[in-house]
């Protein structure tokens, strides 16, 4: 059903009904944003995993590691 058709039958329901629709509707996105902050934490957690004490490696220690693995890899 297209979000005009699901309109179109909102309108035709009791004043009682389409309030009921609308706690539905209310409490649907309630249960939606308590979901959020436990993938924010995750995200967090994860986050923490990946943290160190060390300085990211410059550009140039990166391409050195990707040329040592390259050599590891092919020969």
């Amino acid at each position: 059903m297209s979000l005009q058709e699901l309109k179109e039958q909102a309108f035709k329901l009791s004043v009682s009904d389409r309030l009921s629709l609308i706690s539905a509707i209310v409490e649907s996105l309630q249960e939606t944003s308590r979901v959020t902050p436990d993938r924010a934490k995750a995200i967090a957690r994860m986050r923490g995993l990946l943290k160190t004490d060390q300085p990211a490696p410059t550009d140039e220690e990166v391409a050195v590691m990707l040329e040592e693995r390259r050599l590891e890899k092919y020969l």
